[in-house]
C-alpha cells in the first residue's frame, strides 16, 4: 500500500465509517448523528460530532445527554479531529470524561497476497468468531450481530487451527461503503500471535474488498496499542486524524 493522501476530509470519512458500523437506531441532531446499539461498542452508542448541531453547543450537549438517558444508556460523544475542538470544550465544561485517542489510519487499497494460510470468509459471525474478537465479553450475541451485520456488504474472516466448534485463532471484519473498505475487529488469540495470522486475515479482507471495487481502506486503532500500530505502519497505513470519546458523569 502506498503513501498517497486520502481523498476524504475528517467529517466525510467519519460519516462514511459510521455507515460501515451502523447502530440499529440513529437520529440526526443537525449535522451530528446520535446512535444507539444496546451499549455494544462506543462507535454504535455515541453521538458523532461532525458538523453543526443546529443549536448552541451547551444545548446540544444537553440534547445528547437526554437522548441517551431516555434509552437507558450512558451518554457519550465521539469527537474527531480539530473540527470538534469547540464541541469538545463544551462537553468538558459539562464534566464529561475523556477517553484515550483513537487513530484513524488510511491507505490506498492493494489486495494482499495469498500467503498460504487458509482464511474462511462468511457473511455473519458465529459464536466462535465473536469469542475470538472479544465481543462476547461485551454483549449478548444477538446485540453484537445486530451492529456487526448492519451493512450491505460485510464479511467476517477467520483462521482456524482446529475444526468447529473450536473457535478461530484469528479474525477480522471487512465492510465496503462506496469505494472504501473498512477493516475492524482484527484479533489473534494470544497463544497464536507473531505467526503472521493478523496479516493473513487482513490480506484476505483486502482481496475481498478489492473484488468489490474498493480503492481505499481505513481502520481504527487505539493510541496505546503499539503492536497493532507497528503492524499497520509496515502495511503502509498513515494517520488521517484522531478522535476520542467523552462520557457523561455516571
Amino acid at each position: 500500500m502506498g503513501q498517497s493522501r486520502s481523498p476524504l476530509g475528517v467529517a466525510d470519512l467519519e460519516r462514511l465509517a459510521a455507515r460501515g458500523w451502523r447502530a440499529p437506531e440513529e437520529e440526526p441532531l443537525g449535522g451530528w448523528l446520535m446512535r444507539a446499539g444496546g451499549g455494544f461498542t462506543g462507535r454504535a452508542n455515541t453521538a458523532l460530532v461532525a458538523g453543526d448541531p443546529g443549536c448552541p453547543l451547551p444545548e446540544a450537549v444537553e440534547a445528547v445527554a437526554a437522548w441517551y438517558r431516555a434509552r437507558g444508556l450512558r451518554p457519550g460523544a465521539q469527537l474527531p479531529g480539530v473540527q470538534a475542538r469547540r464541541a469538545d470544550a463544551a462537553f468538558a465544561a459539562a464534566g464529561w470524561d475523556r477517553d484515550e485517542d483513537v487513530l484513524v489510519l488510511t491507505a490506498p487499497l492493494v489486495a494482499g497476497p495469498d500467503g498460504g494460510v487458509p482464511v474462511e470468509l462468511a457473511g455473519t459471525p458465529d459464536d466462535g468468531w465473536l469469542s475470538t474478537s472479544g465481543y462476547l465479553r461485551r454483549a449478548e450475541p444477538a446485540t453484537a450481530r445486530a451492529v456487526l451485520t448492519n451493512a450491505p456488504e460485510v464479511v467476517f474472516a477467520s483462521v482456524r487451527a482446529d475444526p468447529p466448534p473450536a473457535p478461530p485463532v484469528a479474525v477480522a471484519r471487512g465492510v465496503v461503503t462506496g469505494d472504501w473498505l473498512g477493516v475492524t475487529a482484527v484479533a489473534v488469540a494470544e497463544e497464536h500471535r507473531r505467526r503472521g495470522l493478523a496479516t493473513a486475515v487482513m490480506a484476505a479482507v483486502t482481496r475481498w474488498g478489492a473484488a468489490r471495487g474498493a480503492g481505499w481502506v481505513y481502520l481504527q486503532v487505539t493510541s496505546s496499542n503499539a503492536p497493532a500500530r507497528a503492524l499497520y505502519r509496515r502495511a503502509g497505513f498513515v494517520e488521517h486524524h484522531r478522535y476520542h470519546y467523552r462520557w457523561a458523569p455516571s
